[in-house]
Formats: structure tokens, C-alpha cells, sequence
């Protein structure tokens, strides 16, 4: 999805990726096929561009540390990254910059999980700091008896438990912020998970009271900053009214995500080429949205397995839906594509919601009513 902005600007983007199809390789006129881990080919691709940057927080520190120290240009710099890759030293960093966290402890034997969840109570949330995804990584423990369960991920490193936050809702800001300190935020929006899966995005979140919303650009604009992050930041949070703040910080991601992909047909400029401007050290674009709301609507593999074959339907069902399929081999639950769509003068957000909601259900499934589409 950066390959369009890319060349827009006149940028040549070359992609490192693990196989030859996948989606990245796809759309970017250079690839070179590899193993992010392997130090030799990581190091022969990063001295053939000016700027390395990422689509995922995988990449070994120590590896990105060290081509660092080689004088490649890595955006955002390891040790920014680091704090999206390791969830205590984000709960860390977090905690020292006074924002709220959920409380939350490390756990290196299950008698100290045991103990945080007698003190704080139950239930509580245990997460692998590294490698976790879309629910992956994540484990919630009722009670103390459910213990037993968990025994398998004490492996000799910390844990991060944390308690089980009773929030409101899921809320992101994503901010992008250049080498030179320029920075930009768009407003805050209202992510909706299903099975621990983003489903939709509804931006700006609808009914956050101001203070709140000015108080969470403001935390994402400073983490940005004192981390000396660049590129595109989201940061993950739940609202919570029993907080003083009105939300407390979840996560963060370093990289475009998944909860701005509608800036790509809702804001004038979208995540994408921000974070191109930023990464490259460029004056960055507007975060302006061009309609009241805009809602993104994630389709994941169904019951239709050819997705090109529902595209007379769903793009006919609603015309001013932009559809964007990912090239992916479709299974169950795997995300394969999202759905865009922008409000209409007079539209109200639900109208909004069940256009962008019916377009993904035609994908998903073939045709709304799971009719042949024929």
C-alpha cells in the first residue's frame, strides 16, 4: 500500500520480503527475496537504499542496532523501535513519560502472575512482551485456578501481566513525525475488535469528548517525541472514564497500522505517503479528514475463496466504496483486505457503517444474502 504514494512522488520503493509473492512483492518494481534475520542479506539490501523502514516490528534489535552503528539510514532508529517490540520497556516508557497505564507487573514464574492477580484481582491479561499480534501472545486467566494453563509460556524470561481493563471502548491515535522533529497527528478514532481481530475503524470517534480527544493526540504527539520516533506511530487505547485522563495506553506500533488504513480515501493525506514524507525527512502532508466521518471495515477469508469473483457485485452494490485487497492466499479469519468508505453530505454515521459493512460481507462471502453472485 506504500507502492502507489511511492511512485506518486517519484520515490523508488524496493522491497526486502521473506517469499516471492507475498503482497508487497506484488505491487514493488524491485525485490530482493530474503530472511530479515539473516545479517549478510539484511546488510547487502540496506547499502543499496537510502532509507530502511519497516512494515512490521520483527526485525532482531541487535541486528538493527548494529547496521546502525554502520552508518545505515534506519527509520525509525532501533532504539525508538525497541519500544514496539518489547512491551515492558513500552509499559516502562510509558510509566517515566506520566501517562496512564494499566497497572501492570513482570512475571518471570506463575506464583508472581499469582500474586499480581490476588493483589490488583481477577481476571488479569498475561502477554509474551515479544512477537504477539492480533490476539496472538495474549492470554486472559479468570482466576487462580486457571493457572495451570500458562505453565508453558514460563520459560525463564519475563511476562508483562497487566489487569483486565474494563474499558469502554478501544480508541487509536496515529501520529507520523520526522527526523527533524516535524510531527502531525490525525484525530482520534474508535477501533472495533472482534476476536481480538481489528473488524472496523470508525474515525473521528464519535461522542469522545473533547478533553479526552485533545489529551490523547497530545500523549501520542509527546511519546513520539521523547522516544524520537519517525515515520508513523499508532498508539492503542482503551477509554476508561474511571481514569483521570478518560483513556489509558494500550499499545504502541511503529509502522503504518491497521487503524489508519481509512486515511487512504478519508484524509487528505494518507498514512502511507506520511509516512514516506517522514521516514525520508519531508515536509509532512495534511491530516485534514475530507468527510465528517470515514470508516474502514476489515474483510477476512470466508466462505468465498475468489475474491475477484464477488468484485461485480460488491463494487456495484455501493460505487463510492474503494476496495482494497491485499493479494493474500485466502483462509479462515486471515485479514485479506479492507473496505473503505467516506460519508455523504447528510449521512449519518450507522449509513456510513452498513455501506462499508455490506461491501466486506460480498467479498467476504461472496454476495450479501451468500447467493451466488451470478
Amino acid at each position: 500500500m506504500m507502492a502507489a504514494p511511492a511512485a506518486q512522488l517519484g520515490f523508488v520503493l524496493h522491497v526486502f520480503a521473506e517469499g516471492p509473492n507475498v503482497s508487497a512483492a506484488q505491487v514493488a518494481a524491485h525485490v530482493t527475496v530474503g530472511d530479515y534475520r539473516d545479517a549478510d542479506a539484511l546488510r547487502a539490501f540496506a547499502r543499496g537504499v537510502d532509507v530502511l523502514t519497516f512494515d512490521h516490528e520483527h526485525v532482531p534489535g541487535p541486528l538493527l542496532r548494529e547496521l546502525a552503528s554502520e552508518g545505515i539510514n534506519i527509520q525509525p532508529p532501533p532504539a525508538a523501535l525497541a519500544h514496539a517490540q518489547d512491551k515492558l520497556l513500552m509499559r516502562e516508557a510509558v510509566e517515566r513519560l506520566g501517562f496512564p497505564n494499566p497497572r501492570w507487573a513482570r512475571a518471570s514464574v506463575p506464583a508472581e502472575l499469582e500474586a499480581f492477580g490476588d493483589t490488583h484481582g481477577w481476571p488479569v491479561v498475561l502477554k509474551t512482551p515479544r512477537g504477539g499480534y492480533d490476539g496472538k501472545g495474549v492470554m486472559v486467566l479468570r482466576s487462580a485456578a486457571e493457572l495451570p494453563k500458562a505453565s508453558t509460556w514460563f520459560t525463564g524470561e519475563d511476562l508483562l501481566v497487566e489487569e483486565h481493563v474494563p474499558f469502554t471502548r478501544e480508541l487509536a491515535v496515529l501520529v507520523a513525525r520526522t527526523p527533524s522533529g516535524e510531527a502531525a497527528a490525525w484525530p482520534v478514532m474508535e477501533s472495533v475488535q472482534v476476536d481480538s481481530v481489528c473488524d472496523e475503524v470508525i474515525a473521528p470517534a464519535q461522542g469522545l469528548a473533547e478533553p479526552v480527544a485533545r489529551a490523547a493526540v497530545e500523549a501520542a504527539l509527546r511519546i513520539a517525541e521523547a522516544l524520537e520516533v519517525t515515520g508513523v506511530m499508532a498508539v492503542e487505547l482503551f477509554e476508561t472514564p474511571s481514569s483521570d485522563a478518560g483513556f489509558l495506553v494500550n499499545e504502541l506500533a511503529m509502522r503504518p497500522h491497521n487503524s489508519g488504513h481509512w486515511t487512504m480515501d478519508g484524509s487528505v493525506t494518507g498514512q502511507f505517503e506520511q509516512h514516506l514524507r517522514a521516514v525520508l525527512d519531508l515536509p509532512l502532508g495534511d491530516t485534514s479528514l475530507t468527510a465528517d466521518v470515514a470508516v474502514m471495515r476489515n474483510y477476512l477469508g470466508g466462505s468465498n475463496t475468489d475474491t475477484y469473483a464477488a468484485y461485480r457485485s460488491a463494487l456495484s452494490s455501493d460505487p463510492s466504496a474503494k476496495v482494497h485487497f491485499y493479494g493474500k492466499d485466502i483462509r479462515p479469519g486471515r485479514k485479506i483486505g479492507h473496505v473503505n468508505v467516506v460519508g455523504a453530505t447528510g449521512e449519518t454515521v450507522e449509513q456510513v457503517r452498513a455501506r462499508a459493512g455490506l461491501t466486506a460481507a460480498i467479498l467476504r462471502d461472496g454476495t450479501a444474502s451468500g447467493k451466488d453472485p451470478s
